[in-house]
């Protein structure tokens, strides 16, 4: 199995550091508002990144974080005006129902940073007692000149950077590289008691925190998309190396972007969609789908003809499925020759799925493999087929599909369409009157219901999840 890495720039022969076990840290949401579509690829990507290694036999310690303080958190709490708490609480539960929706695997664990602040104060103190950190007037500043390998994960030469739009510029620092690993308290913000003053942390910190306490030292896998390579995963080594005196992570993962009609996704531009627009207008299992039918080093184009596009091709598996399940009920004849040789055939397709997998987790050409037993099965299989050879494919239909996440059947679902219709215009009335908390209830009781709803620009929307 070959991974490219980020670090070296190159695929190399994934060896877990302790064989048979895998511990992969992937970063999370920040949690002020629902996940988008550029959320949605790396819970995919690595969501089937870590089902290809469970199925290969390897045991995965997933840890994914929700950044759970932050300056967005903050400003909608106040806005509301409520306690960041709720927002984030709110909008973390949200997530994980989308996570749910698009079929990932609940993570080992999912940490957040308001729980994580005494391991947090004490990382940065060892930096500052090691003399990689200093403060000043209660803030606490990484000193990036003190870490001589700062740069050689994104390869930017440190001399070379100036302070831009991702960095904070701040005229304490020693240095303009030099980034924040706490803040003092401003008014309006949660804050927690440190060695420097009240405050709270800075964003590169957190990761670093939490990898080494739910993972250890150095981990196997970080993975996170392609636009955190810097500042973010770069600072994090610089955070954990300079502290725990060990590698960080032996292999770094990340995704590409999504672009919307061919252009980068941003608000300013009015192409920005949340997962909950997208789903509102195709199922979950569809963007799952599209997502996976490229390759997840590249970016990706996402169009509602793309989308179209992604829900045909899914039909035609799931077709598939549903023509195994009849044939497999009314198979009932012996196996003969002419089959044998069809299921030793059949077995070709898993080595073809296998060797995309193994190649950097290929997806686009795992799914040529799928179409192509999906092809297989309809040329060969018919009603007087033996039962043998009809579970022959269906298993191995299962089995890929399976691995990559892939839903071979709709879900089935009671509505009752009155009911949630009146509660949606309750939680829109209670909207209006601005009792948030009454309409917090009321999604919570609809979501029992197992049913999803979207407030859209047409008005509130809803599916079964």
């Amino acid at each position: 199995m070959k991974i490219y890495n980020t670090l070296t720039r190159k695929k190399e022969e994934f060896v877990p550091l302790e064989p048979g076990k895998v511990k992969m840290y992937v970063c999370g949401p920040t949690v002020y508002d629902y996940i988008h579509i550029g959320n949605a690829r790396p819970y995919v990507i690595f969501d089937t990144i870590r089902r290809y290694m469970e199925y290969k036999g390897l045991e995965v310690n997933y840890v994914q974080n929700f950044t759970d303080v932050d300056d967005k958190i903050i400003n909608k709490a106040n806005k509301e005006g409520v306690d960041s708490t709720v927002i984030s609480e709110r909008y973390i539960k949200e997530a994980l129902k989308d996570a749910e929706g698009l079929n990932v695997e609940p993570a080992t664990k999912n940490p957040k940073v308001t729980e994580e602040m005494p391991e947090i104060i004490e990382m940065i103190q060892t930096l500052i007692d090691k003399g990689y950190a200093y403060e000043v007037n209660g803030s606490v500043f990484y000193d990036t000149k003190a870490f001589k390998d700062y740069g050689k994960l994104s390869g930017k030469n440190i001399d070379d950077l100036e302070a831009g739009a991702r960095i904070e510029v701040d005229t304490q620092k020693k240095n303009p590289m030099d980034f924040v690993l706490w803040k003092p308290k401003k008014p309006g913000e949660p804050a927690w008691q440190s060695p420097w003053g009240e405050g709270r942390p800075g964003w590169h910190i957190e990761c670093s925190v939490m990898a080494k306490k739910y993972l250890g030292d150095t981990i196997d896998i970080h993975a996170g998309g392609e636009d955190l390579i810097f500042p973010h995963h770069e600072n994090e080594i610089a955070q954990s190396e300079a502290a725990n005196g060990v590698t960080f992570a032996r292999y770094w993962m990340h995704n590409g972007f999504i672009n919307v009609d061919n252009e980068k996704m941003s608000k300013s531009k009015g192409n920005f969609f949340t997962l909950r627009e997208i789903v509102a207008e195709v199922p979950y299992d569809v963007v799952r789908f599209f997502i996976l039918s490229g390759h997840y080093r590249s970016p990706i184009n996402f169009s509602r003809e793309l989308m179209q596009a992604a829900a045909n091709s899914l039909d035609r598996i799931k077709t598939c499925g549903k023509n195994l399940r009849f044939l497999l009920d009314r198979a009932e004849g012996t196996i003969n020759d002419a089959e044998r040789e069809l299921v030793k055939e059949c077995d070709g397709f898993r080595a073809q799925f296998e060797a995309a997998m193994d190649d950097d987790f290929n997806t686009a050409d795992a799914i040529t493999a799928i179409f192509d037993l999906v092809k297989f099965a309809n040329v060969n299989l018919k009603e007087s087929s033996s039962k043998e050879l009809v579970e022959a494919v269906y298993n191995e239909f299962n089995a890929l599909c399976g691995i990559l996440g892939i839903r071979t059947e709709d879900k089935e679902a009671e509505v009752d369409v009155e009911k949630i219709e009146s509660l949606i215009a309750e939680r829109t009335a209670a909207k209006k009157n601005k009792d948030y908390a009454r309409a917090d209830e009321i999604r919570a009781e609809i979501a029992d219901m197992v049913i999803a709803i979207y407030d859209t620009r047409a008005g509130v929307r809803w599916s079964v999840m």
